[in-house]
């Protein structure tokens, strides 16, 4: 299909979980030509795993299916393609499903689905012919772990979508493709684009990767909250994606939130590493992301330069990593720390000491104001958690142990909850395939099978982690000013996420002379001064001048991935907010 029209592409879910009404806001709210859902993360192929061990058919979005009923009639009338990856580990009885409720509600639309992602039944047989699996962060082959994953899926690009919406379908169920992917698919459908318009389809990998999260483009998690006027729900994104790759990021009209150079900027930011940012079908340069503001609401994306995709597709494997189990100390008042160690002590000498255990973390975590005004705010938690292959061991052995010592600790003893069992938990790895080794497979509507051939890669784009180069022009300037001791947050805004294991966070300005402050003053080492848990991690920092921002990764920040971590926030979700709140010493000019 070729159209002079930008595509109008909506998004409804940024995760399994999302706000269910969003499907029908967006079909109704206004018009669009294709809606898409991003229902993956790592951590819910691991949920959807548990989900197909208890039912055969499941492994896949149940709350697509659902959404579906209220707006496939809809959707069918007005036109609107519906691509989603809700499909997850188990596509076929997704598009089973819905030809099942199509049937019910009296409808017939055209089901596509896509093949090929899943490798679980291959990784011994790859392993033998000399793939090694090897941890992206940590290099260690997946042999030498002595594990035995529970999926295993490798990132598929869009021309498995641009296939089967060339060949007619109304639906096309996907599994892990990446989150960009179902944009970057139908806008090469419309406009029909080759394999090799490398600057267009990068263009639509960033405008994917805008809206994949839904409301976070249009406000939600937005740290200049004095920004967001309107505080209903935010609209969900919607992206108009234009022939040459340009595209402006907008919601229906009416609804809450904001679409701002800002709200973009963050969302560019979230959960990136080095600026090539690679995906199968393209490698997009988020250092020629240009912004613009093109009317309220209204942002226009432009200038992004594509490169050819590298030789590899990424893999996302689980594997049980055995039972865990936490409970929550309080303490109040006087002498914290010395509670916390005799509650420590005691806990660990009744259990038979923590080296029966193969992990344990203790986390004192202080939220005590001396002479507080409420009793409240005179407390801390004591977190303790306990991993084990053993699930009795950290089961109610340990919680009951626990509660053991409520008249035979320290005084005020109290828990945030009762006694509990273990629970399983997964481990994230990430790896590399070659492209090569992996088969996209669609199925038409009509039954037919069409092999989707990969684009060519080529080497690997990489950027110089800990690139730093000191702004000749603002550090002079910034070196004589006075300055004044503030929040970090008072001049930079900030987002952060998880990509496995590690964190990322990017700091960005409003104007050119705060970014090069920033840039002069927020090292690596100044990092590791802000954030004191990732003192003796290694950071690696990336320098993105076009959007006046800088991004942070922190590897091994979240150990071995959101399911196994025992940080309370898992996700990181927090940590570009509580860097934020650091103090730092800033020019008084820029103050003002």
């Amino acid at each position: 299909m070729s159209e002079q029209r930008p595509v109008r592409i909506a998004n409804c879910s940024g995760f399994y979980g999302d706000r269910f009404s969003a499907a029908l806001e967006m079909v109704e709210g206004g018009p669009i030509d294709v809606l898409t859902g991003d229902y993956l993360a790592e951590l819910t192929m691991l949920v959807l795993w548990k989900a197909r061990k208890k039912d055969s058919g499941g492994g896949y979005a149940k709350t697509f299916l659902s959404q579906m009923e209220q707006i496939l009639g809809t959707c069918l009338d007005r036109g609107i393609r519906v691509v989603t990856n809700a499909g997850g580990l188990n596509p076929v009885s997704l598009r089973d499903d819905l030809v099942s409720l199509a049937h019910r509600i009296g409808l017939a639309p055209r089901i596509a689905y896509i093949q090929g992602d899943d490798l679980i039944d291959r990784v011994d047989e790859l392993i033998m012919s000399g793939h090694t699996f090897a941890n992206l962060d940590t290099g260690q082959p997946l042999a030498d772990a002595g594990v035995e994953p529970v999926t295993a899926n490798a990132y598929l690009g869009g021309w498995g979508i641009v296939e089967a919406l060339g060949a007619g379908a109304d639906i096309v169920v996907c599994p892990r493709v990446t989150d960009a992917s179902l944009v970057l698919g139908p806008a090469a459908w419309w406009h029909g684009w080759a394999h090799d318009d490398f600057d267009a389809l990068a263009g639509a990998v960033v405008a994917g990767h805008v809206i994949e999260c839904g409301p976070q483009a249009t406000g939600g998690n937005y740290p200049w909250i004095e920004e967001i006027v309107d505080r209903r729900l935010p609209g969900f994104p919607i992206a108009e994606v234009s022939a040459d790759g340009s595209a402006v990021i907008t919601k229906h009209p009416g609804t809450g939130g904001l679409v701002s150079r800002g709200t973009v900027t963050a969302q560019l930011l979230y959960e990136i590493a080095e600026p090539a940012y690679a995906n199968p079908d393209v490698t997009a340069h988020f250092d020629t992301v240009s912004l613009c503001q093109e009317d309220v609401d209204r942002v226009r994306i432009f200038g992004v330069r594509g490169t050819p995709p590298t030789e590899n597709l990424k893999v996302a494997l689980n594997y049980f990593g055995g039972y865990r189990n936490s409970m929550t100390l309080v303490l109040t008042g006087l002498d914290i720390e010395e509670k916390a160690g005799w509650a420590e002590a005691e806990l660990f000498a009744s259990l038979g000491g923590k080296e029966r255990f193969r992990e344990v973390d203790v986390r004192l975590e202080r939220f005590d104001h001396e002479n507080a005004d409420t009793n409240e705010l005179a407390t801390a938690h004591l977190q303790i958690t306990v991993k084990d292959s053993d699930p009795l061991l950290v089961g109610r052995v340990f919680s009951n142990a626990v509660m053991e010592l409520a008249l035979s600790s320290y005084p005020g003893f109290f828990t945030t909850s009762p006694p509990t069992a273990g629970s399983a938990y997964g481990v994230f790895w990430p790896s590399l395939i070659p492209v090569g080794l992996v088969e996209q497979r669609v199925v038409l509507p009509d039954g037919t099978v069409r092999l989707v051939p990969h684009t060519a890669g080529g080497a690997a784009d990489s950027t110089d982690p800990d690139r730093f180069q000191p702004n000749d022009t603002g550090s002079p300037m910034v070196q004589q000013q006075s300055t004044q001791r503030v929040p970090l947050g008072r001049i930079c805004g900030a987002r952060s996420g998880d990509k496995g294991g590690n964190a990322n966070v990017g700091l960005w300005t409003r104007d050119p002379v705060s970014y090069a402050w920033l840039r002069e003053e927020v090292t690596v080492e100044t990092l590791r001064e802000l954030i004191p848990e990732a003192h003796d991690l290694t950071i690696h920092r990336y320098e993105l001048s076009n959007l006046m921002a800088v991004n942070f990764v922190i590897v091994g920040l979240l150990g071995e991935g959101v399911a196994s971590s025992t940080r309370p926030d898992p996700q990181a979700k927090g940590l570009g907010e509580y860097l934020r709140s650091r103090f730092v010493d800033v020019p008084v000019s820029l103050l003002n």
